[in-house]
């Protein structure tokens, strides 16, 4: 369902810019630097909005253009910052993002690496280029294109390897990466995750500044993932060629694309495919997880049975939670999301098959103010989504169930589980006790018993 807006301009997007996607990615690499071709102002506002999240310090390298290389080029600029960041950081890999700027201008970054490559005589680091200009998507965009072209560029041929799989979890937070760690190895497999933010992005306290945090993806677990049995992708709504499709053509390494596996329906595909990769059963202890999953939806029931939710974010996000909700019987009446996949109505509509009275109105390129032009109509029970939605909640008078990114008001949004048996329970909690938390806060006399 599209909507037509009566206006050209964005008033308060429901998205996030292309390259901070390709960075968050890029920080998820062994010993990696994200280097963003453009103005310093580009990469000072990546920052600001992913150290607010993560609460971990984040050094994103810029080319630093001004007005005079809008002109003549970036090319000089580029160069010099690179071997700035190899001189500082001495990184075992840049990843460069392409900004707004230099996309429009059309620098050949391609080109201007390659002259690179032959004028620096030094040791070189890896590189690796994504062309990320915020007009053509969203962060998602440069998050999957990132991971795509770090596949494409270093992944080489490698003899298979038996219970090893690769897994693509797309944006999940550094607590659904470790808790996707411990499945695996209780299946007693092997995975290569990519990328790994478990560690980068949620490190221990450090006694001194770390100019490269500890973690991330090892380098040549990615140059080994051909050898891999399988490579599981989460989502439906990223670009054809991803880095499962890549995988699969070049090195016929069986590509398994899921839904981002929450709530126990998703969940349930998720274990099952690992059970049939390893040849083992699902360990018990996650049959229990399971167990007491579902009698907590049985117990809790009542108190979320008919309530109604507005649902945005980021579009594999959209479809993994309004998949959960109408699981546990919230009705999401409006999905909303900034991307443009042109799937996310499709993919929302099978997700839910079967669990909904009301479809919901599901939206594309949303703006917030549009979200809030249709939310008291719908008479929402709550809203599901990033911190971007306080201030609708706010002016609803309804609580707000913080999940995805970015989390600016709350402490722990990098600890935030969504995915898996255990991430449903928590997110079942958060929503039933605001529930409750809502009709002790309106009830004339307020209770202390449920």
């Amino acid at each position: 369902m599209t909507k037509k807006p009566n206006y050209i301009s964005t008033t308060n997007a429901c998205k996030l810019c292309t390259p901070l996607g390709a960075a968050l990615a890029f920080k998820g690499i062994e010993g990696a630097v994200p280097y963003l071709h453009g103005s310093q102002g580009c990469a000072t506002y990546m920052r600001r909005y992913i150290i607010s999240h993560f609460n971990e310090p984040v050094d994103i390298a810029s080319s630093s253009l001004s007005e005079k290389h809008a002109i003549y080029g970036g090319g000089p600029n580029l160069k010099m910052g690179l071997t700035n960041v190899i001189k500082k950081y001495q990184p075992k890999l840049i990843g460069i993002a392409t900004t707004c700027l230099t996309e429009t201008i059309g620098d050949d970054v391609s080109l201007l690496l390659h002259e690179y490559d032959r004028e620096f005589k030094g040791d070189k680091p890896l590189m690796v280029q994504v062309s990320t200009p915020s007009y053509i998507g969203t962060h998602m965009e440069g998050f999957h294109g990132a991971v795509s072209s770090v596949v494409d560029t270093l992944v080489a041929e490698a003899e298979k390897k038996p219970d090893t799989v690769n897994i693509l979890p797309g944006f999940v937070s550094p607590a659904d990466i470790r808790y996707l760690k411990e499945i695996i190895a209780d299946f007693a497999m092997s995975a290569t995750i990519l990328p790994d933010i478990s560690e980068t992005m949620d490190g221990p306290a450090a006694g001194t500044y770390e100019k490269i945090q500890a973690g991330g993806t090892p380098l040549n677990a990615i140059k080994n993932m051909s050898a891999g049995m399988a490579t599981l992708e989460f989502g439906h709504t990223m670009p054809v060629e991803s880095g499962s499709v890549i995988l699969e053509q070049r090195f016929k390494v069986i590509s398994r694309r899921l839904p981002l596996p929450m709530g126990i329906t998703a969940g349930d595909r998720l274990f099952d495919i690992l059970a049939a990769i390893s040849g083992r059963p699902v360990p018990r202890k996650h049959v229990l997880e399971r167990g007491r999953l579902v009698d907590s939806y049985v117990d809790g029931h009542k108190y979320v049975s008919g309530k109604r939710a507005i649902v945005y974010g980021e579009e594999d996000l959209v479809v993994g939670l309004s998949a959960f909700l109408a699981e546990i019987g919230v009705t999401p009446v409006l999905c909303a999301s900034g991307g443009k996949s042109g799937l996310l109505a499709d993919e929302i509509a099978a997700a839910t098959q079967g669990l909904l009275l009301e479809q919901p109105r599901v939206f594309e390129g949303m703006d917030f103010f549009d979200i809030a032009d249709m939310a008291e109509e719908m008479a929402p029970d709550l809203l599901v989504g990033h911190s971007k939605g306080y201030s609708l909640a706010r002016k609803l008078g309804i609580p707000l169930i913080r999940v995805g990114f970015p989390i600016h008001d709350r402490m722990g949004g990098q600890r935030i589980l969504h995915i898996g048996y255990r991430g449903a329970q928590n997110l079942f909690d958060l929503v039933v006790n605001a529930m409750i938390a809502g009709k002790q806060s309106d009830s004339p006399v307020g209770y202390s018993y449920m």
